[in-house]
C-alpha cells in the first residue's frame, strides 16, 4: 500500500560535469592529459520515490573519475552518486560510464614575442619604434600542441595616435604560416605583456649651405648651391620640431679653397641635428651631396663711348678735345660669364679728372699737348667683376686766347 502511494520515479540531469581525482599521478609523472569528446560532460538518470523528486536538485549529483584508475587504453570509470541526505536513490546512472583521456608527455619551451600594429597613426605623426615588457616567454603543454607553435605576438592598435601610447596586450600563439592557435591545454608564462609605442611629430625642413674660403686664381664661386636630397624629415615632440625650420651645414664643413671647379662634399647631417631630434625616415643615413659651384673666370674688352667720358677740374685758360688718332677708349672686365654678359657698353661711364692728375704727377702748369689721362670707370654691376687694366683716354688740351674766350 505504501509503495502505491510513493512509486519510484526518474530525473534526468544534462550536462552534469565529471571531476577528476588523483590528477597530480600524471603530473608527477610529467604528463598531460585532454579530455576527449566532452567525455567529461554526462547525461544522468535517478531514480527516486516520488516524494523525493521535488527535493532533488542538478547540484547534488556527482559525477566522478578517479585517475589512479586510469587503463591502458586511457579511460576511466565514472562513478555517480547524489549528494543530498534527504533523497533516497534507488539506481543512478548515466549516458556513458567511461571519460576517455588522450594522455602526452608534456614539454616546454621558449619561444619569440613579435609584435603586430593596425592602424595608422595621425598625418605627420610616426611611430619611433616599439618596445616590449618581455621578447620570450615559455609555453608548456601537450607535446603535439606546443610542437604547433612558432611563435608569439601581440597587436596594438595605433589608429589615430599622437602621443605615446602603453598597454598590457594579450599574447597569442602563432604556428609558422601565421595562423593563430587555440590550444586549450597550452599555459604560456606571460598571458599579458606591456607594450609601448612611442609616437613622434614628424617634420620636413631645407637642409641649408653655407661656404667659406677663395677658389684657386681664376675661379669664382657663382653663389650658386645646391643639395642631394634638398629637405630632409625630422622627428621629435611637437614643441621640439615648433623652432626648427632647416639643418643648417657650417662654413666650415665645406671650405672652398683653392677650388678649381665645382666643390662637391658628402656631409652627415646628423651631427646638426638639435638634441631631441631623429631622422623620420629609418632607410635615411643621413648623408647629403653638397654642391658649390665655381666656375672660371673670363675677360671681355668694352670700348666706352666717347659721349660718356666726361673731363673735370680743366685749368681756366685751357679747353680739350680728343684726339682722333688715338685708338678707342678700352675697358677690360674679368669675372663670371653670368655677369660680365649682362654689362652693355653704353651704360659705361668715365670720368677723367684733370686737376687730380696734375696733382698726382706733380705738375704745376698746364702746357697744350697730347695727353693720355686715366679715367675712372663706373659699372652698372660692380659685384664679382674686376677692371684688369687702368684705363686711359687720349686727348689734346689747347690753350684757350683771350680774345677766343
Amino acid at each position: 500500500m505504501v509503495i502505491a502511494d510513493n512509486p519510484k520515479e526518474t530525473r534526468t540531469f544534462a550536462n552534469i560535469p565529471v571531476t577528476l581525482t588523483n590528477v597530480e599521478l600524471l603530473e608527477k609523472e610529467n604528463k598531460v592529459y585532454e579530455v576527449l569528446d566532452n567525455s567529461d560532460f554526462v547525461r544522468v538518470t535517478v531514480e527516486v520515490p516520488r516524494s523525493d523528486l521535488d527535493k532533488l536538485r542538478s547540484s547534488d549529483i556527482v559525477a566522478e573519475a578517479d585517475m589512479s584508475k586510469l587503463t591502458a587504453v586511457n579511460t576511466i570509470a565514472i562513478n555517480f552518486y547524489v549528494m543530498n541526505e534527504d533523497v533516497s536513490v534507488s539506481n543512478i546512472t548515466g549516458n556513458r560510464d567511461m571519460v576517455q583521456l588522450s594522455i602526452e608527455d608534456k614539454v616546454s619551451k621558449w619561444v619569440t614575442v613579435s609584435h603586430h600594429l593596425q592602424g595608422d597613426v595621425a598625418e605627420n605623426y610616426m611611430i619611433a619604434g616599439v618596445t616590449l615588457g618581455q621578447t620570450r616567454i615559455r609555453v608548456s603543454g601537450a607535446k603535439s600542441a606546443v610542437d604547433k607553435i612558432d611563435h608569439a605576438a601581440v597587436e596594438f592598435d595605433v589608429a589615430g595616435a599622437t602621443t605615446e601610447q602603453s598597454a598590457e596586450v594579450e599574447v597569442k600563439l602563432y604556428d609558422a604560416e601565421g595562423n593563430i592557435l587555440d590550444l586549450p591545454t597550452v599555459t604560456k608564462s606571460a598571458d599579458h605583456i606591456l607594450m609601448t609605442v612611442p609616437v613622434l611629430a614628424v617634420k620636413e625642413v631645407p637642409v641649408e649651405l653655407n661656404s667659406m674660403g677663395v677658389p684657386a686664381e681664376g675661379y669664382l664661386p657663382t653663389g650658386e648651391m645646391s643639395c642631394v636630397p634638398p629637405t630632409v624629415r625630422i622627428a621629435g615632440s611637437v614643441s621640439s620640431l615648433a623652432n626648427i625650420n632647416k639643418i643648417s651645414i657650417p662654413q666650415e664643413v665645406l671650405d672652398i679653397t683653392g677650388a678649381e671647379g665645382n666643390f662637391e662634399s658628402a656631409v652627415n647631417v646628423k651631427s646638426y641635428l638639435p638634441s631631441g631630434i631623429r631622422f623620420a625616415d629609418s632607410d635615411f643615413n643621413g648623408r647629403v651631396t653638397a654642391t658649390i659651384y665655381i666656375e672660371p673666370k673670363v675677360d671681355r674688352i668694352l670700348m666706352i663711348p666717347e659721349e660718356n667720358i666726361s673731363v673735370l677740374h680743366m685749368p681756366e685758360g685751357f679747353d680739350w678735345e680728343f684726339d682722333e688718332d688715338a685708338l678707342p677708349c678700352s675697358l677690360k672686365i674679368s669675372g663670371l660669364n653670368e655677369k660680365i654678359s649682362e654689362v652693355q657698353q653704353s651704360d659705361i661711364h668715365g670720368t677723367a679728372d684733370i686737376g687730380k692728375w696734375m696733382e698726382d704727377n706733380e705738375i704745376k702748369t698746364l702746357k697744350p699737348g697730347i695727353y693720355k689721362i686715366p679715367v675712372a670707370v663706373q659699372l652698372p654691376l660692380t659685384e664679382d667683376i674686376d677692371i684688369k687694366e687702368e684705363v686711359f683716354i687720349q686727348i689734346i688740351i689747347v690753350e684757350v686766347k683771350e680774345e677766343e674766350v
